[in-house]
């Protein structure tokens, strides 16, 4: 089997009783997808995003809209890299910033992320 060189994955939990992750530093590595935990209650993924290593935290837009990405357990939601290529850091969000869904458990994510070429 032959694994693809440069693809890392950098895990990251949202505690029982939240509904952000702490602070995950992408650095020249731009996100391409996130696998999905085994136990999810049922909720969105919307994202904080920071330029500056955080410092200042934004919610994350792209073409005018939040975004958004609708996830269930156990799945491999790919995401367009070039939306992460200037982003140094992130915070991964279940549910909206209007309507944040608090897991009833630790939920550990994988980011899947690629250098930046």
């Amino acid at each position: 089997m032959a694994l693809q060189v440069g693809i890392d994955t950098i895990a990251v939990t949202i505690t029982s009783g939240t509904s952000l992750s702490q602070q995950v530093n992408l650095g020249a590595k731009a996100l391409h997808g996130i696998a999905m935990p085994a136990g999810w209650d049922a909720a969105s993924l919307t994202f904080q995003a920071s330029v500056d290593g955080g410092a200042t935290w934004l919610e994350m837009f792209s073409a005018g809209a939040v975004v958004n990405y609708a996830v269930a357990a156990g799945q491999y939601i790919a995401f367009d890299p070039a939306l992460w290529r200037a982003v140094n850091a992130i915070k991964v969000r279940s549910g909206t910033s209007g309507v944040p869904v608090n897991q009833t458990a630790d939920r550990a994510l994988g980011l899947i992320v690629k250098g930046i070429n």
